[in-house]
C-alpha cells in the first residue's frame, strides 16, 4: 500500500505505533520500524513524573532503525531541555498532543523534523494547522488512555474535509479503536494517510507493558473498559478538563468511574498508594490503559508481526471489499 505517508517517511506500510507513556520504548520503535512501519518512543510527561523510562536510553535501544518521539504536550511545558535532548536524536518527527503545540512549533521546524499533533476536535485540527504541523492524528474517543469525546468514525473525515480546504499538503492519520487490518482498511477510506495504533502494540512482546496487564487485558472485551477523570484525580496528576482516561475495568475503576466531583475534592488522596501498587504491579489498584479495541486482543505477538498482518489484511480487504474476510 501507498499514501502520502509512506512516501514521505519511505514506509512499507501506512502504520505508526502510539507514542504511549511508560510503555513505548524503544525496542518496541525500532520492532515496529523494522516491520515496515513508523515507531515511536513514549516521551511521555517528559520526566516530570518520575518512574519514566530514561529517553536517552531509548533512543540507544531503537538503534539504527527510523522512529519518532512524542510527548504530552502540557507536561513538556514543564520540562525545560527535554524537547531540545530529543531533537538532538534527529527523531523522524515529534508526535506532541494534549496541548497547544505552538509554543513547541517553531524549534521542532526550525530543526528541520516534521512536527506531528494528535487532536481531539476540529478546534485542536485549526490550531495544529496554524502550528505548521506535517501530520495531524484525528484521535477517536475509543482510544486507550487520555483522549477526547468525539468517535474516530465521523471526526476523522470531518477533518480530512478541513484539511482538503485549508491545509491540503497536511498529511491526516487516524486513531482510536484500531487493532486490525479491517481498522486500518476503514481508516483509509474515511481519507486517511494511514493510522496510528496504540493498545495492539501495547500488547505486543516488544512493549514495557507488565505482563499481568496484558493478561487481564486479553480477558476484556471491549464492554469491560470506561472512560473517566477521576482516576488522574485521585492519584494527583492534574490532567486539563477537557480530556479523560480510558481504562480496562479493575477495582479502582470501579470504585472511582464517575464519581468526578467526589475525586475532584479528593484530588491526589490516592497518590501514594497507586505509587505503591506501580511498585508491586498491584492492577486491582494500578490503571490497565486500553481501548475499546482490547476486544481484538487475544494474544502478545511480536510489534513487527502485528504490522505485516495489519497490512495484509487491509489490502486484501481493500482489493476484495468485505468478501475478502
Amino acid at each position: 500500500m501507498k499514501t502520502r505517508l509512506t512516501e514521505r517517511y519511505r514506509l512499507a506500510h501506512p502504520i505508526v505505533s502510539a507514542p504511549m507513556a511508560l510503555v513505548s520504548g524503544g525496542r518496541l520503535a525500532a520492532a515496529v520500524s523494522a516491520g515496515g512501519g513508523l515507531g515511536l518512543i513514549g516521551g511521555g510527561y517528559a520526566g516530570i513524573l518520575g518512574g519514566e523510562p530514561d529517553l536517552e536510553a531509548e533512543f540507544d535501544l531503537a538503534g539504527t532503525e527510523q522512529v519518532g518521539i512524542g510527548f504530552i504536550t502540557w507536561a513538556l511545558a514543564k520540562a525545560p531541555g527535554a524537547l531540545d535532548r530529543s531533537l538532538a536524536r534527529r527523531p523522524a518527527l515529534v508526535f506532541l498532543s494534549f496541548g497547544d503545540p505552538r509554543p513547541f512549533s517553531g524549534a521542532i521546524r526550525a530543526s528541520g523534523i516534521d512536527l506531528a499533533c494528535q487532536v481531539q476536535t476540529l478546534s485542536h485540527a485549526q490550531q495544529a494547522v496554524e502550528a505548521g504541523a506535517t501530520v495531524l492524528v484525528a484521535q477517536g474517543t475509543e482510544a486507550g488512555g487520555h483522549g477526547g469525546g468525539r468517535s474516530t468514525m465521523p471526526l476523522v473525515p470531518e477533518i480530512a474535509d478541513y484539511l482538503a480546504q485549508r491545509s491540503p499538503a497536511t498529511l491526516l492519520l487516524a486513531a482510536g479503536g484500531i487493532a486490525d487490518g479491517r481498522g486500518l482498511a476503514a481508516a483509509l477510506m474515511l481519507g486517511a494517510d494511514g493510522v496510528v495504533v496504540g493498545s495492539r502494540f501495547w500488547a505486543s512482546a516488544e512493549a514495557l507493558t507488565p505482563a499481568a496487564a496484558v493478561e487481564r487485558a486479553i480477558r476484556a472485551t471491549g464492554d469491560d473498559t470506561v472512560r473517566t477523570r477521576a482516576i488522574d484525580r485521585v492519584r494527583g496528576v492534574p490532567w486539563p478538563e477537557e480530556f479523560s482516561f480510558r481504562v480496562v475495568r479493575n477495582r479502582l475503576a470501579d470504585q472511582w468511574a464517575g464519581r468526578e466531583d467526589d475525586a475532584a475534592a479528593q484530588f491526589g488522596s490516592l497518590a501514594a498508594e497507586y505509587a505503591e501498587a506501580r511498585t508491586r504491579l498491584d492492577f486491582d489498584m494500578m490503571a490497565i490503559v486500553a481501548g475499546e479495541c482490547v476486544g481484538l486482543i487475544k494474544d502478545r505477538p511480536s510489534a513487527g508481526s502485528v504490522v505485516i498482518a495489519m497490512a495484509a489484511e487491509a489490502e486484501r480487504l481493500l482489493r476484495r471489499g468485505p468478501d475478502g474476510w
